[in-house]
């Protein structure tokens, strides 16, 4: 036994001492756990050494996923600049976004409103819409923005809704102008907000609508772009499938020394950094695909765009930014 390394010996000094313990407990005719005899037998110097001569596992490591890296990029805040309004018309609501944004077009968000479905739904007649409108338009107001400095976008999938165009009408009766897009416009647009100065050479970005999911890089400093399904192709009675092998034709495009990173835009991109965001950042990275499960038909139909989008680049770092929609990348191009 002198030629056995000492934690062997112990062990089997430690084994021997439990073994007489338990035959004199089975004699006395009293149970015990085997914790409690260990803690009762064992002295506390033999413990740490059994210790250390066996590999600890915590709970923590048991459980432990992946470990998701934080983006560090902090985008530079505008100095003074002023306050601008934007409000998309969507087929469900409307979402509004106020910005400030200063000669060099650093932009930082100040408010935002989502599917505000409610104006929508009330407006029944001209008057109507007129009333909502107004109201929508005080709130922005209030905030400060000017009335020149409030714009309206029509997102071109829902330029295919007879409600926007009846909105749209009314607000050039007020005297606004209504932008209207088209999949390249806003693709261009979200390439703009949403592609960090410094991630120009090795990023690509994606804007996954309900109507249509852009994809938008830079060659030689323009604007490339690819379109191709939304979120809400069940709708057409379109199949998963077909629409994984558009949208993987379509990601193929991205030249390869972009797929690095894709900073990704969106409704269902919004549900899947929702999962995993940690604390306010301001962008999260997305998991991969096989982690997300969803019971709601446009989130599954996402999840097959973002599924496609993934094995098609093998880009491995989606990352979801909190504050950017396309719209803003419209107030960008404005005069400043």
């Amino acid at each position: 036994m002198r030629n056995l390394p000492l934690p062997t010996q112990l062990g089997i000094l430690l084994a021997a001492v439990i073994g007489i313990y338990v035959a004199v407990l089975v004699l006395d005719g009293r149970p015990e756990s085997a914790t409690a005899m260990m803690a009762r037998v064992v002295p506390a110097s033999l413990k740490k050494t059994a210790a250390a001569a066996t590999p600890a596992v915590t709970a923590a490591a048991a459980t432990a996923a992946p470990n998701r890296a934080a983006f560090a990029y902090v985008p530079p805040k505008p100095v003074a600049g002023r306050l601008r309004g934007v409000v998309e018309l969507g087929a469900s609501g409307f979402n509004s976004f106020i910005v400030r944004t200063d000669a060099q077009r650093n932009w930082e968000l100040q408010k935002a409103e989502f599917d505000n479905s409610l104006i929508m739904e009330n407006m029944a007649s001209e008057e109507d819409i007129r009333r909502g409108l107004r109201a929508y338009i005080a709130n922005m107001l209030d905030y400060g923005v000017s009335g020149k400095d409030i714009h309206f976008v029509v997102s071109s999938g829902a330029l295919q809704v007879v409600a926007t165009h009846r909105i749209a009408k009314e607000l050039t009766r007020m005297g606004y102008v209504v932008n209207r897009m088209t999949p390249a416009k806003e693709a261009a647009l979200g390439l703009r907000v949403a592609l960090p100065p410094p991630f120009a050479d090795k990023a690509f970005v994606v804007d996954m609508g309900s109507g249509g999911t852009e994809l938008s890089w830079l060659a030689a400093g323009q604007p490339q772009s690819a379109n191709t399904y939304g979120s809400k192709y069940f709708e057409y009675g379109i199949a998963d499938a077909a629409v994984a092998s558009q949208v993987k034709a379509k990601a193929r495009q991205v030249p390869a020394h972009l797929r690095q990173t894709c900073f990704i835009i969106g409704g269902v991109p919004y549900e899947m950094a929702k999962q995993v965001r940690q604390g306010q950042e301001r962008y999260t990275v997305l998991s991969a695909p096989a982690a997300y499960q969803f019971d709601k038909a446009k989130t599954k139909a996402g999840l097959v765009i973002y599924r496609a989008l993934a094995e098609a680049t093998g880009c491995k770092q989606f990352v979801f930014d909190w504050d950017a929609n396309f719209t803003i990348g419209y107030l960008l191009s404005l005069p400043q």
